[in-house]
């Protein structure tokens, strides 16, 4: 293990100012703006948009995004997540259809899917999920996709359609280490969430998942979570900080500092990660092309 000297933090209060290495640009440019109107003329949602991600100026300007099916209301109450909760409306069947064509449009060379919780649905989604990639692969063939897929409460025959559409990367995150899931997923399992990746790898798809830092875990929390990942055969890990997006929201235990991130990179490597991105701007779908 990788021996690090206790770091002071720069700041412990979200109300504060941030750390300089948590400031980001505005989001400006042609690209931007070429982005921001297919997303609006196909009635499309982001989760750049949704869940208020702090890199959307970078991606969109680079004329990317991440695409949110099934709706921006989600049946779930993580205490983390900007998202908006409570009973969806019923979902839309040409939706699938919207994302393929703005994807075309876009060019775009790897794509990111991810979705609400549609825990009310009997499949969980899973139809429109394998309507999305299939019509985006119908119509972009070169485009590579990445799905950032919710739990499936263990309905693993919804998982199979899910996944078996054709998408290069299959991701589901972990978002945190164990002791801290009833106050960050309190409708989520950590072990649940563990199997769901091990699943997906035994179907056969490169696997992805996501750790949140700052929420009040301990470094070797996080280090026993990525043993945990690598144990159930997870191939790319992403490590950022959690941000506050609202006061209503769970807030910053910890900014945590720039070599914090490297280090837990190191250690990624050593348990043999195909792919480690550790940033404190780091997201699920941040430079997702890389590991590609």
């Amino acid at each position: 293990m990788v021996e690090l000297p206790i770091i002071q933090t720069a700041d412990k209060n979200p109300r504060k100012t941030r750390p300089n290495w948590l400031r980001v640009k505005l989001p400006i440019g042609e690209d931007y703006k070429r982005v921001r109107r297919l997303v609006d003329e196909y009635q499309l949602h982001t989760i750049c948009q949704s869940g208020n991600c702090p890199n959307m100026g970078e991606c969109w300007g680079a004329g990317t995004a991440t695409f949110m099916i099934l709706g921006n209301v989600c049946t779930r109450s993580c205490s983390f997540c900007a998202v908006k909760t409570g009973r969806p409306p019923e979902y839309d069947e040409d939706e699938p259809r919207r994302v393929a064509e703005a994807i075309m449009l876009m060019q775009v060379k790897h794509a990111v899917l991810t979705s609400v919780n549609r825990d009310e649905l009997k499949d969980k989604g899973a139809h429109i999920w394998h309507q999305t990639v299939k019509l985006t692969k119908e119509l972009s063939p070169e485009t590579t996709i990445e799905t950032l897929i919710p739990d499936v409460k263990s309905k693993w025959d919804a998982l199979t359609t899910m996944i078996s559409a054709g998408q290069e990367v299959v991701s589901h995150n972990i978002e945190t280490v164990s002791r801290l899931y009833r106050l960050v997923r309190p409708q989520a399992k950590y072990e649940r969430s563990l199997e769901q990746i091990q699943r997906t790898k035994a179907y056969g798809k490169r696997t992805k998942s996501g750790i949140m830092v700052g929420l009040g875990e301990t470094r070797d929390e996080v280090l026993r979570t990525l043993d945990d990942l690598a144990a159930h055969d997870c191939d790319v890990v992403t490590i950022g900080q959690y941000l506050q997006p609202t006061k209503m929201h769970l807030e910053v235990a910890e900014y945590v500092h720039p070599d914090v991130f490297a280090m837990y990179k190191e250690e990624g490597e050593q348990r043999g990660f195909s792919f480690v991105e550790s940033g404190p701007l780091v997201r699920s779908s941040y430079h997702a092309e890389r590991h590609l």
